[in-house]
């Protein structure tokens, strides 16, 4: 379960995903994992980084931060202003060194991906101001810990997989296979999330919304397997699961 940003999670939301899950078929391993509860982990990997001269104390604000830099892709690039020391200042975040050769990896969908994390990102946070560890080092800790071999997840995911790599290459841990998927979008563009209103999922009605999914990524499912368990829909899924030809290798599809 990914709240390892606290102020934003509650019990009430992670129980409520976990039945949405169950009702659609999905299973897990064992005894569901938080990363909330997992911070001495994320702490030992950041003084692993440290100790190895990888990882080290920033001062700089936000509003700092973006006087002085770049644009990246994903806001403003870090300038390194405090890679050779805090010069007195009070330590507020923490974050890893990069450098300017490019990270690749080829997406078995997306095909290769390259970034060079200094020109794009800058020195990445892994523990924040607020003392919370960022999302990057903490699926490289849990994923390495689990064992994970394979990452299946949404292209608006594609661009932070470099620094979850150069994480897992500094701290020698293994390197998964990744597949970005398409990500559903509305007609403006926006992804289907609760932030732009999209409907939510049913959790005593998970058929349309499964149905619904396996036809964006390919599949052709009967309309009558709607009305069917979620875990009927997923065994047929399996069944027919591919890479087809015609599933657009793009960051994002409108439906």
């Amino acid at each position: 379960m990914e709240d390892v940003d606290e102020p934003r999670c509650s019990q009430a939301h992670a129980d409520a995903i976990l039945r949405v899950l169950e009702a659609c078929g999905f299973e897990w391993d064992g005894e569901v994992v938080y990363q909330s509860r997992r911070k001495e982990h994320y702490q030992a990997a950041l003084e692993r980084l440290a100790d190895a001269g990888h990882a080290y104390p920033c001062a700089c604000s936000r509003r700092e931060i973006a006087d002085s830099s770049m644009s990246g892709i994903e806001g403003p690039v870090y300038p390194g202003t405090c890679r050779g020391g805090l010069k007195g200042r009070a330590p507020r975040a923490w974050r890893v060194r990069v450098n300017r050769e490019p990270v690749c990896f080829e997406d078995r969908l997306q095909g290769e991906y390259c970034q060079n994390l200094e020109a794009d990102i800058g020195d990445f946070v892994i523990r924040r101001a607020d003392n919370l560890f960022a999302y990057q080092l903490a699926v490289v800790a849990d994923d390495q810990e689990q064992g994970i071999t394979h990452v299946v997840r949404g292209a608006d995911l594609l661009a932070s997989t470099p620094r979850q790599i150069r994480l897992q290459r500094l701290l020698g841990y293994v390197e998964p296979a990744y597949l970005h998927l398409p990500v559903a979008v509305n007609e403006a563009g926006q992804k289907l999330s609760k932030q732009t209103q999209a409907a939510p999922l049913e959790a005593h009605k998970p058929g349309p919304a499964l149905v619904a999914a396996l036809r964006f990524l390919g599949q052709k499912p009967e309309d009558a397997l709607a009305h069917a368990k979620g875990a009927e829909i997923l065994v047929q899924a399996i069944e027919r699961w591919s890479l087809p030809a015609e599933l657009c290798k793009a960051r994002h599809c409108t439906v």
